[in-house]
């Protein structure tokens, strides 16, 4: 059994690994990168792996956990928020430590950005935490009304901050987020997701998800592992906030309200609860589903509401279900069963 876990998580670690020189080669050419992909394109794509970590982080919860959280985009305003404080009015102290260190110049800017994103994990997390841990012994559609109240009520917090912007939202954030944050950020939210998924932690959720009393029988601690996801899926939230806000530069409270966070569970379930593949497909989907019925501008959003409805009447389970789409399955062939050999035969 030791040896089969050990040989599970070795692609996660093959996953890992080649991630580093990807992230060398993007860095070196994320410039050009950019400059390519320039203006209106340039941002539908950055929204769309925005999208991606914000969908796959929310499936932890909704997914693999059979809970039901409707409050993601108050953890994506908390990131924005926290990442802000960082760059806005910490970045002269930053540079000077970094000063003191003598850290180069150059590095200075992706360095301070990196804290700025660190800073939004571990806001998000501490309110997923304060969130999850009064809301989480609930179930149901009592734990959608806590979530939804509790996501709303953060919001309603920084309104009343005059010291972040208030109702106006915090303004002159700086442009950092660029294609390798994104790319780095989509691809460390699918491995940290099917890692989980994977691991002795991930069954558990999936116990819980499956029947929560039949899975405290056995010894499960059900809310501490559902406190996890949460925190975890908080954690995340964070990060996509920032990214959100480091491309807008700028903070507008009315970006995370109800209706951010209902398109977030409407790309979990129709990519399928639990499938982080159908997330990161449903997610790609919507962002730019909109943008390619601009033609029709007067009946865009009619549009989009008819193919949401077909989609989930032909498909109830999502696109993708609970299943998830492995490379693997693409190089492997039937074996064609061969012929019986004449000994064996008269034998």
């Amino acid at each position: 059994m030791k040896v089969r876990d050990k040989r599970r998580h070795i692609p996660a670690l093959v996953w890992l690994l080649s991630v580093i020189p990807i992230a060398l080669v993007l860095s070196a050419t994320g410039r050009y990168l950019e400059g390519a992909l320039q203006g209106y394109f340039f941002r539908v794509l950055m929204l769309s792996g925005i999208a991606i970590i914000a969908a796959v982080s929310l499936n932890v919860v909704n997914g693999f956990t059979g809970q039901f959280s409707i409050g993601h985009a108050g953890f994506m305003l908390v990131g924005a928020y926290a990442s802000a404080g960082i760059t806005v009015f910490a970045r002269p102290h930053l540079q000077l430590a970094l000063d003191a260190a003598h850290v180069p110049a150059s590095v200075q800017p992706p360095l301070g950005f990196g804290v700025a994103l660190v800073a939004a994990a571990l806001g998000a997390a501490v309110a997923g935490l304060v969130v999850g841990l009064p809301s989480l012994r609930l179930r149901g559609d009592y734990l959608a009304i806590a979530t939804l109240g509790f996501g709303e009520a953060i919001r309603a917090i920084f309104v009343t901050i005059d010291a972040v912007g208030g109702a106006s939202g915090l303004h002159n954030v700086p442009l950092d987020t660029n294609f390798v944050w994104v790319f780095l950020g989509v691809i460390s939210v699918i491995v940290t997701a099917r890692n989980l998924a994977l691991s002795t932690h991930g069954r558990a959720l999936f116990a819980i998800r499956e029947d929560e009393l039949a899975a405290q029988a056995v010894g499960v601690d059900t809310f501490r592992y559902k406190v996890l996801a949460f925190v975890i899926a908080a954690a995340w939230a964070g990060v996509a906030g920032a990214l959100l806000a480091h491309l807008n530069q700028g903070v507008d409270p009315k970006d995370y309200g109800f209706m951010k966070s209902v398109e977030i569970v409407v790309m979990v379930v129709l990519g399928g609860l639990g499938s982080v593949t159908g997330a990161v497909i449903a997610a790609v989907a919507l962002t730019w589903l909109p943008e390619l019925l601009r033609p029709v501008q007067d009946y865009r959003m009619v549009l989009y509401s008819v193919l949401l409805i077909l989609l989930m009447l032909l498909r109830p389970r999502g696109l993708f279900g609970r299943k998830e789409f492995s490379l693997g399955s693409l190089f492997t062939f039937r074996k064609e069963a061969a012929p019986p050999r004449p000994g064996k035969e008269a034998g």
